[in-house]
């Protein structure tokens, strides 16, 4: 087991039944905290290939699920289904409430664990609020409805599980959250796809997508967090209306950014129909691989980021890494180019039996918009780090309305290659702002004063 210790050097042998007892009885022990030491921090080469694990068999979820509907039940099912899950993801937010980044770099824990479950725990009770809400409000009835409400509820658990792989990350142990986030993606992806062969109703196989996504969360993440973290401070109400208060800007900027990123999607599912909404997703997919390459990048290193902004005479070396980070997202982007140029379409045409030959210009343009994408959530983990997530609050309100303004006006005028152009503009609209103010803030920081020799 992780982080638990030997009573002996020696391993029994032969006995397979003694070997198993020796690993339950060390799971139950960290389980009922009777033994509390041996947490293994700051692994750095585990954080890598674990959240690495983590993040792309999260990431591939979606992509592969449509790509599973489009191959048993047809590309209208798939359409629906795409778009309940874009939903979805947009609601994702709701129960995130931009929480994440606050609580990993939230290292002298000025909120205790019990604070950051309880305030997840009605958020996640808001998201399917406003989820149903939204199906009453679009009308949506039989099986839109049905399936919407399973794919939100399947989201939620993502944001209820978040709070607790947040934990671990907090406590330098982000190869155990990306442990958890492999776990939770599988186990659901097999057995959505396994319901579906069988009984061709997407109805059916997102109930059973929910139960195993929920099997996951209460039998490994809630107790992994409790095995392999101290136990938290006792629950502060008033705490918990200061975490509502301080993360406010941080959840208002990302809803509003995923709002935007959908925006294009949204106006789709009115002008041009589920088949289009399909293709466009499907083209999308590979371009946002990038922002998950670029989180696999940065992510493990958020707490360290944190640590080295807090000491202000290595203001500098935090600058040199924020400029890294991007040459590497822009690096990332490029050799994603160059590579679905050579054998992307292939691919993409056996993967879902469609011909998307015609769409290569539009995924060019959508793998740049990947890029800008990548930079966008990176800026926004930054100016989370330094603090001041309340400057970015105007920017997201007016990316908003670009996002707006330019869906409804291109896709009216330009159809489908309305929708790419607008994405994109959207994109790098919020990037040009989001590194405006980012540029202002250290700015208004100063640089790190020298220190004086004794």
């Amino acid at each position: 087991m992780l982080g638990t210790r030997h009573r002996s050097h020696t391993r029994p042998r032969g006995d397979g039944s003694v070997r198993m007892r020796h690993v339950l009885d060390g799971y139950w022990d960290r389980l009922l905290g009777v033994t509390r030491e041996g947490y293994r921090a700051h692994r750095t080469t585990s954080d890598f290939v674990w959240n690495s694990v983590g993040q792309a068999a999260w990431a591939l979820l979606f992509p592969l699920l449509t790509v599973v509907v489009t191959q048993l039940v047809g590309i209208e099912e798939a359409g629906l289904f795409s778009l309940a899950f874009v939903t979805a993801n947009v609601l994702l937010f709701v129960a995130n409430y931009g929480v994440r980044a606050f609580q990993a770099s939230d290292v002298h824990e000025d909120y205790s664990f019990a604070d950051y479950q309880f305030q997840r725990w009605v958020t996640c009770a808001a998201m399917l609020g406003a989820g149903a809400l939204y199906c009453l409000v679009r009308g949506y009835a039989g099986e839109m409805f049905a399936v919407s409400i399973g794919v939100y509820a399947f989201r939620m658990m993502d944001g209820a599980a978040d709070v607790y792989e947040g934990r671990l990350q907090q406590k330098d142990k982000l190869y155990l959250a990306g442990i958890s986030q492999a776990i939770r993606s599988v186990a659901p992806f097999l057995g959505f796809t396994i319901a579906l062969s069988l009984t061709q109703s997407l109805v059916t196989a997102t109930i059973v997508m929910d139960a195993l996504a929920a099997v996951a969360l209460i039998v490994f993440t809630i107790p992994m967090a409790a095995m392999e973290t101290p136990r938290s401070e006792r629950l502060d109400l008033a705490r918990v209306r200061g975490l509502f208060v301080q993360c406010f800007p941080l959840f208002l900027a990302l809803f509003l950014y995923n709002f935007i990123d959908s925006m294009p999607k949204f106006v789709m599912e009115g002008v041009l129909g589920y088949d289009s909404e399909l293709l466009f997703n499907a083209i999308c997919f590979p371009a946002q691989a990038i922002l998950v390459v670029a989180g696999l990048i940065y992510k493990p290193l958020l707490v360290r980021m944190t640590d080295t902004w807090q000491d202000v005479s290595r203001r500098r070396s935090f600058d040199m890494t924020v400029i890294s980070i991007f040459v590497l997202v822009a690096l990332v982007t490029v050799i994603f180019v160059v590579v679905m140029n050579l054998i992307g379409i292939p691919i993409m045409n056996f993967m879902y039996g469609l011909d998307f030959s015609p769409l290569q210009r539009q995924m060019d343009l959508l793998f740049v918009a990947g890029g800008v994408t990548g930079g966008i959530d990176f800026l926004y983990q930054v100016i989370t780090i330094i603090r001041r997530q309340s400057v970015i609050r105007r920017v997201y309100v007016i990316g908003f309305v670009v996002s707006v303004a330019a869906s409804l006006a291109f896709e009216h005028a330009l159809g489908f290659d309305g929708a790419v152009y607008a994405y994109l503009l959207d994109a790098s609209a919020l990037c040009a702002m989001l590194l405006r103010e980012y540029v202002h803030a250290r700015r208004t920081t100063g640089a790190p004063t020298k220190r004086q020799n004794p």
